[in-house]
């Protein structure tokens, strides 16, 4: 592969090198939402701020922890974890928002992903459509145990990762609008928890990497609740997927220690 950085050993988009980053890395979405985890963090500092990709790094336990931001979408995030990995990183947490699809899925709802729908374009530049985007065992593990004992509502299932944010919520004004609507409706007679943008690719990504990849989401809305009037509050504070996220890592670093 072309080296982009001349050999200063520094990734072309994240901006961090070997030494930067722990192996445990949370991954969010939004720039902000970097700040916000790394306040739970010991002595966290900022390594890194290039493009969407924000980075801190501090302690949890002792352990060095990092947090980065993706931006939205599969292409941006499998850059993020793609440069992590080779700066050290081997277990990673998306921690996302979501909207719900399954009406059991309420605003405000902690939803953890044990797979993924591959409804977007980045994970088939890894693998074929038969291989399935599935979340780590471990970190589910530990993400559901984290919402439990947080006694957050919490749903286990499988999420749709899709690329066009409008697209869901406008499918009707598209031009693909008959492949949308009937795509969704099989989503929902499947079960699928929720719809979100980067876990498909994220989760295709680690398994290329031979990594651990789990993700949490707050549910922000649920536009199948509104559409037959139920009660479907917008709510926008992250912190239970935050505080899962950041407790099952305490819970990972230990099991990890354990198993040396």
């Amino acid at each position: 592969m072309t080296d982009y950085t001349d050999g200063t050993g520094m990734q072309y988009h994240l901006h961090i090198k070997k030494g930067d980053v722990g192996r445990y890395v949370l991954l969010p979405g939004d720039p902000k939402r970097v700040r916000l985890i790394a306040e739970r963090l010991d002595d966290a500092a900022m390594i890194a701020d290039n493009r969407e990709f924000v980075t801190y790094t501090g302690y949890i336990d002792g352990e060095k922890v990092s947090v980065t931001s993706t931006g939205i979408g599969g292409p941006s995030a499998s850059i993020a974890m793609e440069e992590l990995a080779l700066c050290g990183a081997d277990t990673f947490i998306r921690v996302g928002t979501c909207g719900g699809i399954a009406l059991s899925v309420t605003s405000g709802d902690v939803v953890i992903a044990t797979g993924a729908v591959r409804a977007e374009g980045t994970s088939r530049e890894y693998a074929p459509i038969e291989f399935p985007a599935v979340a780590d065992f471990d970190v589910v593990y530990a993400l559901k145990k984290a919402a439990s004992e947080l006694s957050f509502p919490c749903h286990l299932g499988v999420v749709q990762c899709k690329d066009s944010f409008y697209g869901q919520h406008d499918p009707e004004k598209m031009p693909v609008s008959y492949d949308l609507l009937n795509k969704w409706e099989a989503w929902k007679r499947l079960g699928v928890l929720a719809s979100e943008m980067e876990s498909a690719a994220l989760f295709t990504v680690a398994a290329r990497l031979g990594a651990r990849c789990g993700a949490v989401f707050f549910t922000v809305a649920n536009q199948e609740r509104e559409k037959l009037g139920l009660e479907n509050p917008k709510l926008h504070d992250t912190s239970r997927a935050i505080d899962t996220a950041i407790k099952a890592i305490r819970i990972l670093i230990s099991e990890d220690r354990n198993r040396a």
